[in-house]
């Protein structure tokens, strides 16, 4: 895999939504800091979060985080924690597991596609026709 020239981050990313403030964002970034090494695979320009709150310190309050990978469908993680930072972290979480279950999905193995025509393997190269049964001469 190669590496990404300008690798998202929670704070290059982040939109405050309905419920928080700019006052907010640090210490959410803060909580958030955990998701850096999962969405660093992905371009900063191409992806965005979103975090927002319905009836924010009230029984009964949301949390939804929302996140947007170009090419990629829309994740949306919820939580109805009555704590606030726990209700954060649980969104958190959630999606986390879903970038990795995302990803996975997308590995040759789970793809039958890509298992069924294969990959050129060390010393192969795939021609035109995608033919990866010729070795490499200098191999040879």
């Amino acid at each position: 895999m190669s590496a990404v020239a300008n690798p998202a981050t929670v704070a290059e990313c982040l939109r405050m939504g309905a419920g928080f403030s700019q006052g907010d964002r640090n210490w959410i970034v803060e909580q958030f800091a955990t998701l850096d090494a999962r969405l660093a695979a992905f371009h900063a320009d191409a992806t965005e979060l979103e975090v927002s709150v319905k009836d924010r310190e009230a029984r009964g309050q949301k949390v939804t985080l929302e996140c947007w990978i170009a090419g990629r469908q829309k994740i949306v993680t919820t939580s109805s924690e009555e704590d606030l930072r726990a209700a954060l972290n649980d969104a958190r979480d959630d999606l986390r597991r879903r970038l990795n279950d995302a990803k996975t999905k997308q590995e040759p193995r789970h793809n039958k596609h890509l298992r069924e025509l294969g990959q050129p393997g060390p010393g192969q190269v795939a021609d035109a026709d995608g033919d990866a049964d010729r070795v490499d001469a200098e191999t040879v």
